[in-house]
């Protein structure tokens, strides 16, 4: 499953929730998967699909494993502060890795934010199986139930038909008024421009 530049970057940023990490599951399943907390032995897989044309083509940039690996650290850095995060995936008894889905808190400023977000990406090969509706399905109940958020968004490029399918299967809401241009994007980027959906603790299926 590709992402799009909003699924997904880290930062600082100031989050509209104070979530002790003492809440932070070890793991939790689904009726396929596992999300859980990030290992050393990750980093090399998360590197490669990091460094997958295809699964970056709605990111601005390909990561190194430089990059990658802090991108990973400051992952689990999150998860730790904040109770949650982006976990890692895996798909038990068939992969040990296969990306991340969960949570996170945009670190740019727009009219939607501050907010917390629901992303994913997954390793080419396990596109088009539903893990990432399954994996977010699970990160959204635990945002609105253990977290007590009222509403996650998720936003990505108009091209990115299977993230969009992906929000749409989760029950997500589109309003074109809510579209945005990105601002860590120079004006005119390809991948400026943005669709955002809603989905509030009280809509939710």
């Amino acid at each position: 499953m590709p992402a799009s530049f909003g699924n997904h970057s880290t930062g600082e940023a100031r989050p509209p929730v104070n979530t002790p990490g003492s809440m932070l599951p070890d793991s939790m399943r689904t009726d396929r998967l596992l999300l859980r907390g990030w290992r050393d032995e990750d980093l090399a897989p998360f590197a490669e699909l990091n460094s997958d044309p295809e699964v970056m083509t709605f990111m601005p940039a390909l990561l190194d494993r430089r990059e990658s690996d802090a991108f990973a650290a400051r992952i689990g850095e999150q998860l730790e502060q904040r109770g949650f995060g982006l976990w890692a995936v895996e798909v038990p008894h068939v992969a040990p890795f296969i990306g991340y889905v969960g949570l996170s808190v945009p670190r740019f400023t727009a009219a939607f934010t501050p907010c917390v977000e629901v992303g994913w990406r997954l390793a080419r090969a396990h596109w088009g199986r539903g893990y990432a509706t399954e994996a977010a399905r699970t990160a959204l109940t635990f945002g609105f139930e253990r977290v007590g958020l009222e509403e996650i968004v998720s936003f990505t490029v108009p091209a990115n038909a299977r993230s969009i399918a992906v929000m749409e299967r989760l029950g997500m809401s589109h309003d074109p008024a809510d579209d945005f241009d990105h601002p860590s994007l120079p004006a005119g980027h390809p991948l400026q421009r943005h669709v955002l959906y809603r989905l509030t603790c009280t809509s939710r299926s």
